[in-house]
């Protein structure tokens, strides 16, 4: 009976060793499978923290590097219209200087016309003066009246005078007289007033006096 008993008590001992060593198990199973859980979920937030982090640094740069651009180009642009306001601002400035010196010579041109005008008209009435007092020289005076007259007139000497060159006019220069070279001198000094030609001019009055 002892012996009985104390199988028993051996059995039930050793029953509830197994059953503790059997929890135990159970326990740590199950902590080990939670941690794999919770160690999965922690790598599974971290990645996806790490994927949102990188998404907003792309995102980020994707926007800066379109604000650069558009920066650029609104830089680029305003260089553009800068230098096309510039360059026609200085073709203003040169048109106007210009027409500014064109309309200054013109008055100038005008102002020295007008001046040779009053002076042959000056001289024309100081020979008509000389003439109506001295009788005797009145064929020469007369011819010198009438040149001067006819050169403040504007009336060129001969026909497509205006249009001739030098070199054609002086052609012309031998078949007048005196009278008629005096007044081609007048009318070239009161226009175009070409050196060479009234050199040529004064040439050929020395000669016939």
């Amino acid at each position: 009976m002892v012996d009985r008993r104390r199988e028993q008590a051996v059995d039930e001992a050793a029953a509830r060793f197994a059953e503790t060593l059997a929890e135990s198990y159970r326990i740590v199973h199950e902590q080990a499978a939670g941690a794999r859980d919770r160690q999965g979920r922690l790598a599974k937030d971290f990645s996806e923290r790490v994927m949102d982090h990188l998404k907003e640094q792309s995102e980020s740069g994707l926007a800066a590097s379109e604000r650069l651009a558009d920066q650029s180009r609104r830089q680029r642009e305003a260089g553009q219209a800068f230098a096309q306001e510039s360059a026609k601002a200085y073709m203003d400035f040169l048109n106007t200087a210009f027409s500014q010196y064109r309309e200054g010579t013109q008055r100038a041109a005008g102002s020295a016309q007008e001046g040779a005008r009053a002076v042959s008209e000056s001289v024309a009435g100081l020979l008509g003066t000389a003439t109506g007092a001295a009788g005797a020289t009145a064929g020469v005076a007369a011819d010198a009246t009438r040149t001067s007259a006819e050169s403040a007139a504007g009336r060129p000497p001969f026909s497509d005078y205006d249009e001739m060159n030098v070199e054609e006019i002086t052609e012309q220069l031998d078949g007048l007289s005196e009278a008629e070279l005096r007044r081609t001198r007048n009318y070239e000094q009161g226009n175009k007033n070409r050196e060479t030609l009234v050199a040529q001019i004064d040439r050929r009055l020395e000669a016939s006096s």
